[in-house]
């Protein structure tokens, strides 16, 4: 398993291009080898190919925009094969019936983007926060819901170790539970009073879920943390990289 950045982490510094390119530099410079591309402003796929190619990075996963997955695309398959990134991301979709963004409406918008993704070669990966642990008036929980209804070569999870442990779930059963759908995790620490942190300096037992990751196919573990408190978000950055080197992986 290869450990990655998650731009979301830099986005403040990733709204125009110049600060883009800085950014990227900046995390190749901690030691990362691969990045997901989140939050940042918009770009060219030829743009980002380059700065990958500049820095010695790979772009493995994105973020895509709901609107850009609607309408436009072709488009988004088109750069993703550019850039040579396999995995393409929805980072958010809220479930809240009141918004016209309830499972049932996942369920007509999400299913076709995610076959013809597949149907190009490129895999849809879903990305959690807290509210799928909700229960439908079924009593299942959503995440169950989306594991069962969309086939496993079409949709893949990125789950979030801090957000399945706000939910009320296990980071590492999770992983195990939906094993072979999990080529790409996100890793943030949970600390007291719900905050966010540095991998390795909050509570999350990182030894399971490393164990239940190796043996469920992922493939690579990115560094997230959405909020840093004040903090430097590249030496946040850094200082979880430096804990998972220190765990064995690069």
């Amino acid at each position: 398993m290869q450990i990655g950045a998650q731009m979301y982490t830099t986005r403040e510094t990733c709204q125009d291009l110049s600060g883009f390119a800085e950014t990227l530099s900046r995390i190749a410079d901690i030691g990362y080898k691969t990045v997901q591309v989140s939050g940042t402003c918009a770009f060219e796929g030829t743009w980002l190919k380059e700065q990958l190619r500049k820095n010695d990075l790979k772009c493995v996963l994105t973020h895509t925009p709901v609107p850009r997955l609607r309408e436009d695309l072709d488009a988004v398959i088109e750069d993703h094969k550019t850039f040579d990134c396999r995995y393409v991301g929805l980072g958010w979709w809220a479930f809240d019936p009141e918004k016209d963004m309830s499972y049932e409406q996942f369920m007509e918008i999400f299913p076709p983007i995610a076959k013809k993704l597949h149907d190009h070669g490129l895999y849809f990966m879903y990305h959690n926060h807290d509210q799928e642990f909700k229960r439908l008036q079924n009593g299942r929980l959503i995440l169950d819901m989306l594991a069962e209804t969309l086939p496993a070569e079409e949709m893949g999870f990125t789950l979030d170790t801090f957000w399945i442990q706000a939910g009320g779930g296990d980071p590492a059963q999770w992983i195990e539970k939906l094993s072979g759908r999990v080529p790409c995790i996100h890793l943030k620490d949970f600390a007291y009073g719900r905050q966010m942190a540095v991998v390795g300096e909050g509570n999350i037992n990182f030894d399971r879920v490393f164990e239940k990751a190796e043996t469920s196919g992922t493939q690579y573990m990115l560094v997230e943390q959405d909020d840093c408190h004040g903090e430097d978000p590249i030496d946040c950055l850094r200082r979880s990289y430096l804990y998972l080197k220190a765990c064995g992986f690069n």
